[in-house]
């Protein structure tokens, strides 16, 4: 008899990885959600693709690791599970995908691993997640970048993974086969039932695709927590810069055909974004709002053409570069952030604790 999976919320990966090399040091602890997408962000050399190897029994590292109540290695009792023991899927840069095997063959490769009755992601399933149908038989050479890496991703899951490890698997792509293989790294969260871990220094990548975020800074965890929460904490990294932005949990509220406008129902109040296609009413969706497209306002206006204005607090003033500051509001428990000029909050002698209403000219649709 198979025993049912423990709830999500029972479910963790857990780690403690320590590892000294030269002038490198690791020490982190990690505590991550047994599902889903969780982000290692951080500057080169922080110890993202270090923590990942430890993790695959590529790196050997002091400390413990369990995948959803499995033990993978815990020094204390003598474990330690070899690379080949441990069920993983690996996506690395390169797709590193076999020459001389056509597709099919590459990806019936990673299946021939497991026996039969432990195979849980089908050849068919893991085709239509990556939509590489139409490529089954073609040779690697006759791929593009972005079609490699999808099928790279393929033979990972084909090895039915109880996670899968993904090492900046865009950072090899131009930005046409990056936008090409994102849709497909959504589906895979949505699809699969086990924790995908994946390396990137892309904050774009992160608030797209990562639902639980891991910041790591000289070998060390500078936090950790849901993505949304942490994207626009003003005393971490990214809430600075020009990618600084917050990220809002929404469902749709309805949707004009003719004038192709979604209506989102959102904490803070109603949003108003264009958009060529829309799912079905009460779906959620997630909303990235950039700081540079938020702008501030003492009194709401009667005549703009910006659609979406919500009533906000100011939380904080942040000096943000050559005569630039950064504003976090607080839009009813819903956190925004907004770049305005050193004039701009002179001229409207804005302070903490003030009442504003923020215009918000455009945001992005992540789902």
């Amino acid at each position: 008899m198979t025993q049912a999976p423990a709830p999500h919320h029972d479910r963790r990966l857990q780690a403690r990885f320590q590892i000294a090399r030269g002038n490198f040091s690791l020490d982190v602890a990690l505590d991550l959600p047994g599902h889903g997408v969780s982000a290692l962000f951080g500057p080169s050399g922080c110890g993202k693709t270090t923590c990942l190897r430890a993790m695959a029994g590529l790196e050997r590292a002091a400390g413990h690791m369990t995948v959803n109540g499995a033990v993978w290695q815990d020094d204390s009792r003598g474990t330690w599970l070899a690379t080949h023991q441990r069920r993983l899927g690996y996506v690395f840069q390169e797709a590193s995908l076999f020459p001389h095997l056509n597709v099919r063959k590459n990806i019936e490769y990673g299946m021939k691993r497991l026996p039969a009755d432990q195979r849980r992601v089908a050849l068919e399933h893991a085709v239509e997640l990556l939509g590489i149908g139409a490529l089954m038989e073609q040779n690697p050479d006759t791929l593009s970048g972005g079609e490699r890496q999808r099928v790279a991703i393929a033979r990972a899951l084909a090895v039915s993974p109880q996670v899968l490890l993904m090492d900046e698997p865009l950072a090899a792509l131009d930005s046409q086969r990056k936008q090409e293989v994102l849709p497909y790294l959504d589906k895979l969260h949505q699809s699969l039932d086990i924790p995908i871990i994946y390396v990137s220094h892309s904050p774009d990548e992160v608030a797209r695709l990562a639902t639980h975020l891991v910041l790591l800074e000289s070998g060390r965890v500078l936090a950790s927590g849901p993505t949304d929460e942490l994207m626009s904490r003003l005393d971490l990294p990214l809430a600075h810069g020009d990618t600084a932005s917050a990220l809002l949990q929404a469902r749709i509220a309805s949707y004009d055909e003719a004038d192709q406008l979604l209506t989102l129902s959102t904490s803070a109040g109603p949003l108003y974004l264009p958009t060529a296609k829309a799912g079905k009413v009460g779906d959620p969706m997630r909303i990235r709002i950039m700081a540079r497209e938020v702008s501030l306002m003492r009194t709401p206006a009667l005549d703009s053409s910006v659609l979406n204005t919500l009533p906000a607090r100011i939380t904080s003033l942040t000096k943000e570069g050559p005569g630039q500051v950064l504003v976090s509001l607080d839009a009813s428990g819903v956190t925004l952030l907004s770049r305005i000029t050193q004039r701009s909050r002179q001229t409207l002698a804005l302070e903490i604790g003030d009442q504003v209403y923020a215009q918000v000219k455009a945001g992005l649709l992540l789902d």
